[in-house]
């Protein structure tokens, strides 16, 4: 899904999770009907907001296409169509984001390039650094006065990267430094990311019980990658995403919407922190951590 700030539109965009699949009852994520009635629930909320509908496969489009738009949103796809969605948003100089469900557990992932935004707060009395963390710097300091009290307001930037590079990115050293705190990575992550190198290796396929030896030996790969201790990747965590697998829960799927239109928000208006860049929600244990992966390695 797409969005166009200036002209008040939205364009719902349907595609099939394989080239050349085409809509059907044995397919029903590539009904087009589903788009129809998605645009009739934002129309809903929002009837003064345009809503089009085109079902197409998306990677036929080129990156002019995502140009028109401030923000493009990709719900529910594979790994490829979420990398090329991702590329061709980056050519285009336009934000993107991706989410997913699956059952108690979701994902939102984002990627806005360089982003600058502006923080209010009550003047402190320690300077802000020039550089925050290795993503987030401080281009400029003004201050103001309200209510007898001094504000600060504090523009900042943000760089991203690519779902691409994320995936493969190592976690800070924050959680892999201190056993406690490699202890406490949810088990999601590396559940997710051998999600995604399955879907690679199978052309968007999700794993079937058939495919159990093959996806323990994806998420072991995975968590050694992520340096994590093995006692935290439980066959009771494997096997409970598994069978989550494809399945949708309501309340997961309104926390995640919640935080990603609340995200989106920030973003489109240049306030507070946005995601930095992956946040993970795992139901079952009510918890929603948010990593920050990008291609920085540590000395050895």
């Amino acid at each position: 899904m797409t969005s166009d700030n200036a002209n008040n539109q939205i364009t719902a965009v349907l595609t099939w999770e394989k080239s050349g699949q085409t809509p059907n009852r044995e397919n029903p994520s590539s009904d087009p009907q589903r788009a129809e009635a998605a645009a009739a629930q934002i129309l809903q909320m929002n009837p003064r907001v345009q809503v089009l509908v085109e079902a197409i496969d998306i990677r036929s489009k080129p990156p002019a296409f995502f140009a028109s738009y401030d923000v493009t949103i990709a719900t529910d796809l594979d790994y490829d169509t979420i990398c090329w969605m991702n590329n061709a948003c980056r050519v285009a100089n336009r934000r993107f984001y991706a989410a997913g469900v699956h059952g108690f557990y979701g994902y939102i992932f984002s990627d806005l390039i360089s982003h600058d935004f502006v923080i209010e707060r009550e003047k402190s009395n320690v300077a802000s650094a020039p550089i925050e963390t290795p993503t987030r710097t401080v281009l400029d300091v003004k201050t103001k006065r309200e209510n007898d009290k001094t504000i600060e307001m504090i523009t900042k930037r943000e760089v991203y990267c690519p779902l691409m590079l994320s995936n493969t990115s190592p976690l800070p050293q924050e959680f892999t430094k201190v056993r406690r705190k490699r202890l406490q990575v949810t088990p999601l992550l590396t559940c997710l990311r051998a999600l995604w190198e399955f879907q690679r290796e199978k052309d968007g396929s999700l794993p079937t019980k058939d495919d159990l030896e093959t996806f323990i030996r994806l998420a072991n790969d995975r968590h050694l990658e992520l340096r994590l201790d093995i006692s935290t990747l439980t066959a009771e965590f494997i096997r409970s995403f598994l069978d989550n697998l494809g399945s949708e829960l309501s309340p997961v799927s309104a926390f995640l919407g919640g935080s990603l239109a609340q995200d989106v928000i920030n973003v489109l208006g240049a306030r507070e922190q946005p995601l930095q860049n992956l946040l993970l929600f795992d139901g079952e244990r009510s918890v929603a951590p948010i990593y920050s992966l990008h291609p920085i390695f540590p000395e050895e």
